[in-house]
């Protein structure tokens, strides 16, 4: 199973300023295998993946037959029709069951979540953080993956995150994740929970899959057309191309408070000035860097123009605020 880390959080903003670790038992692990399955996942995901070379990934998504997204997750090409795919752990049973019912008899498809442990080495200082980890191995490009061989183990490490900062996620067998998450943490990083990991994903405007992402919005609305390639084809496709031509009904915006107020959360109810309900926080957190409340929610998209003032409904109070051109945080 994988190793659950259940001590104090750091300091909430460790990884803008330093280097934090995370559990990232939170995700799941697929390897796909097989002619063809190239051309299938290119089918079942949103991005194409025929621009992968080998040790490169992407971010992508999975739709339903509506196009609602059913997980958003990162794909790696390990070789020719070999892909490793990672997906939230929230997720898996749901993902694997999906893809199993659409994948064709040729093409294998492994469930390897309960083999792997993941950690996610965030911040300036991940680099020196690798060096002292694996001596003489060298981190991957952006978006790249490499399988190693150190101290008996087999590893992969791929050089992504989701926090906007400069990082890697190490995966290591579940039996020896304590032995590594402890040399992680010996080789100068600290260790950070999950919350930590939510609020400096939401400053970057990422969408979190089960808040910002669901079934009933497409990636168009949640503002993620830029990894939704609409000249081939995949499941859920036509409703993509049909919000591209007529507009979409909603759009996911970046909502700033611009008065002090307790801190916005999911489920807040979001209005005009004038009391017109335009609908619910998605995600909400005090900004650690900022210093402020900041969200997201959908919106009808004709309220979604960055200026347009509104009111977070905190414990019956409303609390000003406006809606910003992401992300929240400019770098």
């Amino acid at each position: 199973m994988p190793v659950q880390y259940d001590g104090i959080l750091a300091e909430h903003h460790a990884v803008r300023t330093d280097c934090g670790v995370f559990d990232i038992s939170h995700m799941g692990q697929f390897i796909v295998t097989g002619a063809g399955s190239q051309s299938w996942l290119n089918g079942m995901f949103t991005n194409n993946i025929d621009k992968l070379v080998d040790g490169m990934g992407q971010y992508s998504m999975m739709l339903n037959d509506r196009g609602g997204v059913i997980d958003d997750l990162i794909i790696y090409r390990l070789g020719e029709e070999k892909f490793f795919v990672v997906v939230n752990a929230s997720m898996i049973d749901e993902d694997y069951a999906w893809l199993v019912a659409h994948k064709p008899e040729d093409i294998t498809l492994e469930n390897k979540s309960e083999d792997y442990v993941g950690l996610a080495v965030q911040g300036p200082k991940c680099q020196e953080v690798f060096a002292r980890l694996c001596p003489g191995v060298q981190l991957p490009v952006r978006n790249g993956i490499l399988p190693f061989t150190a101290e008996g183990d087999e590893l992969i490490v791929c050089r992504t995150g989701y926090t906007g900062e400069d990082g890697f996620e190490f995966f290591c067998p579940a039996a020896h994740g304590v032995k590594w998450f402890e040399k992680v943490i010996a080789c100068g990083a600290k260790p950070c929970g999950l919350g930590a990991r939510d609020s400096l994903r939401l400053e970057m405007c990422y969408s979190l899959n089960g808040s910002d992402l669901s079934p009933q919005k497409t990636p168009l609305e949640a503002g993620l057309s830029w990894c939704c390639d609409l000249t081939k084809d995949f499941i859920g496709v036509q409703t993509l191309r049909e919000q591209k031509a007529n507009g979409r009904p909603t759009a996911l915006v970046a909502i700033e408070y611009t008065e002090k107020g307790a801190p916005p959360r999911h489920g807040y109810e979001v209005q005009l000035p004038d009391g017109t309900p335009l609908g619910e926080l998605c995600s909400g957190v005090l900004s650690p860097t900022l210093g402020k409340g900041i969200a997201m929610a959908y919106v009808p998209t004709q309220y979604a123009k960055a200026g347009t003032e509104v009111r977070v409904i905190v414990r019956g109070k409303g609390v000003p605020a406006v809606i910003i051109k992401k992300p929240f945080l400019k770098k």
